[in-house]
């Protein structure tokens, strides 16, 4: 009996619906609506296939062990915060009040104060950032922290390769962490170079075989963090990789150089994400020295990741959106929304904001590219404005909302950055900077095409077709 064939298929449909009816219970358990059809789709089509898809990827959660340890964090950290509140120079600014419920939002999300007496500069340019960094690892004294998704053994950061092994003979601490599946091309090479030269280096979210042990493949660290003796900050868009590493493609970014008393919140982030990978507690005052102040620019940072369970880029930018009076404008490389953020923007232009969209023409991502486009036809539809820059692959992210708020960091305006990454926002509530940030805006805007609906919806029916299927897969993109 066991050797017909009609034996077979009806033993492998039994087990497909079986798999279809299961994962109808175990799917939308505490995930998005959106999600959950996403992944029932692709398991009703192809059951078995689905399953071990959803085996590997559809769960959020971090081991158990990475979640305890994350836990013990306000604990473990606390001797460093309580120090820190009574330094003269750790003070929470007055903003207008208009901004206010923004820094109180941030600070519930992010459990992140804003901080005052800071100095500011966007750095746009691609070498002449990582010349910007080298120069501060060459002047660092005690110790040096660079977290990034993508540390490349290449040409562009052989200087960085090199500032941080002179920096290390002059007794400087160097540490180093990178993404273990974001830098994994590069680690064979780079961290021999780094360890050989003295340098400390730990990888993010080790993919492992042993269960008790994995860290979903897709569940990554995206922060770029630079740390210089606690008093020098960097964070944006950009990794340590020449900007030609992709063929066919140069990058173009936006990193922001801080200094001031807010640096120790990036030096926290970088502190939290060392502890839950080496145990190690990084506490004394040689990692949090006494803040200098630099300015005048209120900061507050704003991690981000599936260890917080409020998604809490999202949901500073929906109610960022919501409360904006005049013009927004959003500097994204992959703009897959959830449904939220996306009736706020729609809503945002009936009320009569400016809504902008700063977009690359260029595509590195093939499937995020059409799940993205997907959405341009109901955006122009409720009259927003959507810019397709040509010059490079424009990989910046930052958002500017009524000229007085700017947002600069690692995070994409898409589900994987809202629930899947750790991400890293900086918010500066400061006209002068906002200001800077419209001249890099203005200037991305010379080199766009401005998309016309009546011109977009003629496009091949074939694309839209493509398009449309991409935006079925987008919760799982």
């Amino acid at each position: 009996m066991w050797t017909e064939p009609t034996t077979w298929g009806w033993v492998l449909a039994a087990i497909e619906w079986t798999i279809r009816f299961s994962m109808l219970v175990i799917v939308p358990f505490r995930r998005s609506p959106s999600a959950a059809k996403g992944w029932l789709l692709l398991i009703f089509f192809e059951p078995i296939l689905g399953l071990l898809i959803y085996w590997v990827f559809g769960s959020a959660k971090l081991p158990a062990w990475r979640c305890e340890r994350m836990a013990k964090l306000p604990s473990t950290f606390e001797p460093v915060t309580k120090r820190l509140r009574g330094h003269p120079n750790v003070f929470h600014p007055n903003v207008p009040a208009e901004l206010s419920q923004a820094v109180v939002l941030a600070e519930n999300l992010g459990h992140m104060p804003i901080l005052g007496g800071n100095a500011v500069e966007l750095l746009s340019d691609y070498h002449g950032s990582i010349d910007r960094l080298v120069a501060d690892i060459h002047a660092a004294r005690n110790h040096v922290h660079l977290l990034f998704y993508i540390f490349a053994d290449d040409k562009t950061t052989a200087p960085v390769v090199d500032a941080l092994r002179q920096a290390a003979q002059r007794g400087v601490v160097c540490r180093v962490l990178v993404d273990a599946m974001g830098s994994r091309a590069y680690l064979p090479t780079l961290a021999p170079k780094l360890t050989n030269a003295g340098v400390r280096i730990e990888e993010l979210l080790p993919v492992s075989l042993w269960r008790w042990k994995l860290a979903r493949p897709d569940l990554r660290n995206h922060r770029k963090i630079a740390v210089i003796d606690g008093h020098i900050g960097y964070t944006g868009s950009q990794n340590l990789v020449d900007p030609l590493f992709k063929e066919g493609i140069t990058y173009e970014e936006l990193v922001v150089r801080v200094t001031g008393p807010a640096v120790l919140e990036l030096q926290y982030v970088f502190a939290a994400d060392w502890y839950l990978e080496t145990d190690e507690v990084l506490s004394g005052e040689d990692t949090f020295p006494g803040p200098e102040s630099a300015g005048d620019v209120p900061i507050q940072a704003l991690p981000s990741g599936p260890t917080f369970p409020a998604s809490p880029n999202q949901r500073l930018l929906v109610g960022l959106v919501h409360a904006a009076r005049h013009r927004i404008v959003l500097t994204t490389p992959y703009f897959v929304p959830d449904e939220p953020l996306l009736q706020a923007l729609q809503t945002a232009v009936l009320r009569g904001v400016e809504v902008h969209f700063v977009v690359s023409e260029k595509a590195d991502q093939l499937l995020v590219s059409l799940a993205q486009k997907s959405y341009y036809e109901e955006l122009l539809e409720a009259g927003a404005h959507i810019h397709r820059y040509r010059r490079h692959f424009l990989h910046a992210k930052h958002v500017s909302v009524d000229d007085a708020i700017a947002l600069i960091g690692s995070s994409n305006v898409d589900m994987r950055s809202f629930s899947l990454n750790a991400e890293i926002t900086l918010l500066f509530y400061d006209a002068e900077v906002a200001g800077r940030l419209r001249a890099e805006q203005d200037r991305y805007l010379k080199n766009c095409k401005t998309l016309v609906l009546e011109d977009w919806v003629k496009r091949p029916w074939l694309s839209k077709v493509c398009e449309n299927l991409a935006r079925l897969m987008s919760p799982l993109l």
